[in-house]
């Protein structure tokens, strides 16, 4: 059984609910001669993908539905065999090269080289058609991976559209970001997310849910602001209430994800207690987070913003400081878990100096 994000996603470019300028722009990108290359971000559930998917229907029609995944297997330079994943269509291929961390310019390499060296035609037009690659993560990709995508693009541009989707561009290096057109895909407002779930409720025509409308409109503000206006954290939880509450009115309480309560409470914990030992413990928690598939980035965000909260404005900024630093050195780095200790140590020293 399909959850509502993936059983409901928009099929089209029209059918999207909100950003109708940035749908405009793509339309006419999709009807254009001469489609570019595209790097497309933005907050994480702002649509990004749902956005590509839509250009590749536009595209190609509804056959780039028809998806099939692979594993492949690549050599690396010291004859490591390396397995990935390939999602793919008769139109496209979608590929995340970051899940193999340092190792991701073998797959540019590679891979993208065997696509572009295969021309595509069209048998009933009798025109050559370019292939679409997109890259999720665009922003995790190391140097080394980016400088091999960026020789892929200006060799193979004939044969080869690239898609870049990313959470931000300040990862992306320049020669990149000069050659593809970059479109910009902001979270959506409260009452965008609104308008969604109260479409997605008139497909569903839930028994639990009230029929008041302010009260469901009520409800529907509260699933937006609770999800941070994130579009897909917002159906999950609406999906992730109706399916726990026998009813679904304004005063519903909403869902708390358990890795953020525990991050919640590691935060209070080290403004209680700093020492050794509470890092130490500190370590196991985090160890626990990731190996929940929890991301070491996502980990930083979250209790840096949690101790933000607790402590007063001087350490505040202190801490905002320390854990820019260390977002970029998970970014450099190998060993995640010594930067999110490092973090905890240094949070712990700021506090401990302003107290």
């Amino acid at each position: 059984m399909s959850l509502w994000i993936d059983k409901y996603r928009p099929q089209t470019l029209n059918s999207l609910n909100y950003h109708p300028d940035v749908s405009s722009r793509l339309k006419s990108l999709a009807s254009s001669p001469d489609f570019p290359h595209l790097l497309i971000y933005g907050p994480s559930g702002s649509g990004k993908k749902t956005r590509v998917l839509a250009i590749l229907t536009e595209l190609y029609g509804h056959g780039v539905n028809k998806m099939k995944i692979d594993v492949r297997q690549f050599t690396t330079s010291s004859n490591k065999k390396l397995e990935f994943n390939i999602i793919s269509s008769a139109y496209h291929i979608e590929i995340t090269p970051s899940d193999l961390g340092n190792n991701d310019r073998v797959v540019i390499q590679d891979l993208l080289k065997e696509i572009a060296s295969t021309e595509q035609v069209d048998f009933s037009t009798g025109k050559h058609r370019f292939k679409i690659v997109v890259i999720n993560e665009a922003d995790s990709l190391s140097r080394d991976a980016q400088a091999a995508l960026r020789r892929t693009m200006e060799k193979y541009s004939r044969n080869v559209r690239l898609i870049l989707i990313s959470n931000t561009t300040s990862n992306i290096i320049p020669p990149i970001k000069s050659r593809v057109l970059l479109i910009r895909i902001a979270a959506p407002q409260v009452e965008d997310i609104v308008q969604v779930l109260t479409s997605l409720d008139r497909k569903l025509n839930l028994v639990n849910l009230t029929s008041d409308d302010e009260q469901k409109l009520q409800l529907f503000r509260t699933i937006a602001v609770t999800s941070e206006r994130n579009l897909r954290r917002a159906v999950l939880l609406f999906e992730t209430l109706a399916i726990q509450n026998d009813t679904l009115d304004a005063s519903t309480k909403m869902v708390q994800l358990d890795w953020e309560l525990v991050i919640a409470k590691l935060a209070s914990d080290i403004l209680r207690e700093r020492n050794v030992s509470r890092i130490g413990q500190c370590r196991t928690v985090m160890y626990e987070l990731l190996s929940h598939c929890i991301p070491a980035k996502i980990i930083l965000k979250t209790l840096a913003f949690d101790l933000v909260r607790l402590v007063n404005l001087q350490t505040k900024a202190q801490i905002v400081a320390i854990a820019a630093v260390f977002d970029e050195r998970l970014s450099l780095g190998s060993k995640v878990i010594y930067h999110l200790e490092g973090f905890v140590a240094k949070a712990m020293v700021a506090i401990e100096e302003n107290q």
